[in-house]
C-alpha cells in the first residue's frame, strides 16, 4: 500500500466511513514499520458532502466528466484566443454539461441518502464552472481526492472585441471603382479623430482595469497560496499530534493491562496470605496445646516412684 492507493480508496468511501477506515490504514502503515506512511495517511482530511459527492464523479460518470472537462479545454483556449463566435458556441456546451453533470452527482448523494440541495447543490456547481474555468481545479475534480468544494475567484480573460475605426471605414467606403471622392471636409475629419480618440482611451481604461483585475487576482492566489502553507503545517503538526496521542493511548492501554493483571496478582496474594495467616495461627495454637500435654506428661511422669528390682 502507497499513499495514493490509501487516499484513491478513502475518498472514494462516505463521509461517515472515512475516518474509521484511515486510522485503520494508518495503524496498518505503522504495524508494517512504515511510519512516515502512517503520518501521511493520518494527515488526510475528511471530505465535506460536497467534496465526497463530486469526488464520485471521477469513479462513477468518467465520460460526462471528460466531456465537460473538455469543454472547459476548449472554452480556455477560446479566450486565449478572443474567438467570440467560439466562445458563445462553448458557453452553451459548458451550461448543458455543467447542468447534466450536476444532476447526477445529486442524484448519486440522493441515492446514498445524502441529499444536496439548496446552497450545497449551488456548491457543487460553483465546483464544476471552477473545473471548466481553471486547469488546476481541472486535474482535482478529475484525481478525485476533494476535500471541500472548490470555487473560481480568478478572471478569465473576456474578447477584446475592438471597433472598425471610422476612419477606416470612410477609407473603405471612399475607395470605389469609379476612383476617390473628393476629400472629405475639415470638420468631418476632426469628428473622425475624435470618435478614434475615445475608442482609443476606451480600450486604455479596458485595458487597465483587465490589468487591474489580474492583479487583484494574482493577490488573492498568492494570499491563498499562503493559507494554504500555514494550513498544510498545521495539518502536519496536527498529524504528529494525533500520532502522539495514539502512541500513549497504546502505551496507557499496555499499561492499564498490567495494572490490572498486577491488581489481579495483589488479590490473589492477598488470599494466600489471608489464608496463610489462619493456618499459621491454628498451627501455632496446634502446637502450644501439644507442648502444653507434653509438660504435663513429663510432670506425671516424675510424680511416679521408681520400681524396684
Amino acid at each position: 500500500m502507497d499513499l495514493d492507493a490509501a487516499a484513491d480508496r478513502l475518498y472514494g468511501l462516505a463521509p461517515g466511513e472515512f475516518v474509521a477506515t484511515r486510522d485503520a490504514l494508518a495503524k496498518e502503515a505503522k504495524t508494517a514499520g512504515d511510519a512516515a506512511l502512517s503520518r501521511q495517511i493520518s494527515a488526510l482530511r475528511r471530505p465535506t458532502v460536497v467534496g465526497w459527492a463530486v469526488n464520485q464523479a471521477s469513479r462513477r460518470h468518467p465520460a460526462e466528466l471528460d466531456e465537460l472537462l473538455g469543454v472547459g479545454g476548449r472554452l480556455r483556449e477560446a479566450w486565449r484566443r478572443q474567438d467570440a463566435e467560439a466562445l458563445a458556441a462553448l458557453t452553451q456546451e459548458r451550461s448543458a454539461a455543467t447542468s447534466r453533470l450536476a444532476r447526477l452527482i445529486r442524484q448519486d448523494a440522493e441515492a446514498a441518502g445524502q441529499p444536496l440541495a439548496g446552497a450545497a447543490g449551488t456548491e457543487i456547481e460553483q465546483t464544476l464552472d471552477a473545473a471548466v474555468v481553471d486547469e488546476t481545479a481541472s486535474e482535482q475534480v478529475r484525481e478525485g481526492r476533494l476535500v471541500r468544494g472548490l470555487s473560481y475567484s480568478g478572471f478569465a480573460p473576456a474578447p477584446v472585441l475592438r471597433p472598425v475605426r471610422t476612419a477606416e471605414k470612410a477609407a473603405e467606403a471612399g475607395a470605389s471603382p469609379r476612383g476617390r471622392r473628393a476629400a472629405t471636409p475639415a470638420g468631418e475629419r476632426d469628428g473622425g479623430d475624435g470618435e478614434a480618440a475615445r475608442e482609443r482611451a476606451a480600450r486604455q481604461k479596458a485595458e487597465r482595469e483587465r490589468r487591474e483585475r489580474e492583479k487583484a487576482a494574482a493577490q488573492a492566489r498568492e494570499a491563498a497560496a499562503r493559507a494554504e502553507e500555514g494550513l498544510s503545517s498545521w495539518e502536519a503538526e496536527f498529524a504528529e499530534a494525533v500520532q502522539e496521542h495514539d502512541r500513549l493511548a497504546e502505551e496507557v492501554a499496555e499499561l492499564s493491562g498490567r495494572l490490572a493483571a498486577a491488581k489481579d496478582g495483589q488479590g490473589a496474594a492477598r488470599h494466600r496470605l489471608d489464608v496463610a495467616r489462619r493456618e499459621e495461627g491454628r498451627s501455632r495454637r496446634a502446637a502450644e496445646s501439644a507442648r502444653l500435654r507434653a509438660d504435663r506428661a513429663e510432670a506425671a511422669l516424675g510424680d511416679v516412684p521408681p520400681t524396684g528390682g
